[in-house]
């Protein structure tokens, strides 16, 4: 996978478990799936062996950038893999920082509209469904939801910017 300085440039690469070990500065690619009206987000339960956040829900698919990619393109793989979802435009939003070691990772946000099947990738995801712009933002706003934290972070800065 890439290997990513404090500042968000690429600077190498290094294996997934060296980054967990050390707590290495990395990157991801997260999308947030809308509804095609807008008013609804596709939010997930996580499968409950993953190595980060464990059964917790996300409202973002994504996944670490790989040495050499860009995250554009790993945000078309990890929504290809974890929701079939294909063929769609990406919207860039912007880059937010979770820093909160052994996890400091840059997270490359983009948001699409969908309103065709979902799949989910049996590995990573256990259950999913539509939910609420207004529900989201009461689940993002407790910090003792049930959101991934990095999630969390994210969503929040995407409802200061847009919502």
């Amino acid at each position: 996978m890439a290997r990513y300085d404090a500042d968000g440039t690429a600077v190498g690469s290094t294996t997934r478990a060296d980054v967990r070990a050390r707590g290495l500065w990395h990157a991801a690619a997260v999308v947030l799936v809308r509804s095609g009206d807008g008013k609804s987000v596709y939010v997930h339960l996580r499968a409950p062996d993953k190595d980060v956040f464990p059964g917790a829900y996300d409202c973002w698919a994504g996944g670490v950038v790989a040495a050499g990619e860009e995250p554009a393109d790993c945000a078309e793989r990890e929504l290809a893999e974890e929701l079939g979802i294909r063929g769609v435009a990406l919207e860039p939003l912007f880059t937010h920082v979770f820093d909160e070691p052994p996890i400091r990772c840059h997270n490359f946000a983009y948001e699409v509209r969908w309103d065709g099947e979902i799949t989910h990738q049996p590995e990573e995801i256990v259950s999913g469904g539509w939910m609420s712009l207004a529900e989201l933002r009461n689940w993002a706003e407790d910090p003792s939801g049930p959101l991934v934290p990095d999630g969390r972070l994210g969503v929040l800065e995407w409802f200061r910017r847009y919502g």
